[in-house]
C-alpha cells in the first residue's frame, strides 16, 4: 500500500467517477483504476461499487474515507516537520532508466544521495516528487505536470533516437517514413505513448498499437521484421544491442530527442536538495537542443523559447 494509492482513493471517492478522478490526478484512466483494485487487495476489502455509470462507496469504503484523508494530513505534517528538522537526511532521487553515469560524482560535497531501487514510469515517478515520496526525479515530464504539481525540471540529458529496420540498408531515414509504436499497457508507457503520439502527428510518422511490452526488447524485434519498415526505438532500450538480422538507422528531418529531466518540488523547503539540484544540472549543455531541426515533443519544457 503506498500514500499515493491512498490519494488516489481519495479522490475518486471525491468525484464518485474514475473519469472526473483522473483527469484531477492527471493520470489515465485504466492507470487509477488499476492503482484502486491493488488498494483494495491490499486492504482486502472492495471499497467502491462500480458499473459503466454509476460509482459508489461500500459500506467499506465510507468508514476507510475519513481515516485515509487524517492519515494523509499526519504524513503530510511528518513530512514537513522532518524536511525542517534535518538538513542533513540522504535526498532520495528515483530514475526511469537512464542517470547520468558521473551522478554521484557530481554530488560529492554536496549531500548524502540515497538512489531509489525502485525503477518507474517517468509519469510515476515525477508523481512521486510531488506527493514527497522522494526529493528529485530523473524522467521524461511534460509542461503541464508541471505546472499541475508545482514542479520544477531542468534538462539533465537528452536522447537522440533512431530508427530499426530490416534489410541490408542502413543510411539515414526521413521521420516521415518511419513507425512508432504505442503500448496497450498504458500504466506502464503512459509519458512513451504522449510522445510517440505526438511525434506521428507533428513528423507524418504512422502510429502503431501493440500489446503490452511491444515497444521493447524482443517484441519490440518482432515488430520490426514483421513490419519491414523502420521502426522507432524506444528510449529504455536506447542500449540494447541490435541483433545481427536488424540495423540501427538515424533519423533526420527531424531528428527526434527524448529528453530526461531532473525534477523537483517547487519551493523546496530544504537546503540540501536545493543545493543538489544545481550541483546535478550545473553543467549540462542544452545547445544542441535549439538546432532547427531537432524535434521534441511539444509537451516538453526543454524545447525552444
Amino acid at each position: 500500500m503506498e500514500l499515493r494509492q491512498l490519494r488516489y482513493f481519495v479522490a475518486v471517492a471525491e468525484e464518485l467517477s474514475f473519469a472526473r478522478a483522473a483527469e484531477r490526478l492527471r493520470i489515465a484512466g485504466p492507470s487509477l483504476s488499476q492503482q484502486i483494485k491493488a488498494l483494495e487487495r491490499d486492504l482486502g476489502t472492495r471499497l467502491f461499487d462500480r458499473d459503466r455509470r454509476t460509482v459508489a462507496l461500500t459500506p467499506a469504503g465510507t468508514l476507510l474515507l475519513p481515516r485515509t484523508k487524517a492519515l494523509l494530513e499526519q504524513a503530510d505534517d511528518l513530512r514537513r516537520t522532518a524536511a525542517g528538522l534535518s538538513g542533513t537526511a540522504p535526498v532520495r532521487l528515483g530514475y526511469v532508466n537512464w542517470r547520468p553515469p558521473d551522478l554521484e560524482q557530481r554530488a560529492a560535497g554536496t549531500a548524502q544521495l540515497l538512489v531509489d531501487a525502485w525503477v518507474l514510469p517517468s509519469h510515476a515517478q515525477a508523481a512521486r516528487v510531488a506527493d514527497g515520496s522522494i526529493d528529485l526525479a530523473i524522467c521524461w515530464v511534460p509542461v503541464q505536470t508541471l505546472a499541475d504539481d508545482e514542479l520544477e525540471a531542468r534538462l539533465l540529458g537528452a536522447d537522440r533516437l533512431f530508427a530499426i529496420s530490416a534489410g541490408p540498408g542502413a543510411g539515414p531515414v526521413r521521420a516521415a517514413e518511419t513507425t512508432v509504436l504505442i503500448d496497450a499497457d498504458e500504466t506502464s508507457w503512459s509519458s512513451w505513448n504522449r510522445w510517440a503520439l505526438a511525434m506521428a502527428e507533428q513528423t507524418g510518422a504512422t502510429a502503431l498499437r501493440v500489446s503490452e511490452g511491444g515497444v521493447t526488447g524482443e517484441a519490440f524485434f518482432d515488430h520490426v521484421r514483421r513490419l519491414r519498415r523502420p521502426v522507432v526505438n524506444n528510449p529504455k532500450s536506447q542500449t540494447t544491442p541490435v541483433p545481427a538480422d536488424l540495423v540501427a538507422r538515424p533519423i533526420h528531418d527531424p531528428a527526434p530527442y527524448w529528453t530526461w529531466s531532473l525534477v523537483a518540488r517547487r519551493g523546496e523547503p530544504r537546503p540540501v536538495v536545493v543545493a543538489l539540484f544545481e550541483a546535478l544540472t550545473r553543467t549540462v549543455d542544452r545547445l544542441f537542443l535549439d538546432d532547427p531541426h531537432v524535434w521534441l515533443s511539444p509537451e516538453d519544457p526543454h524545447r525552444p523559447v
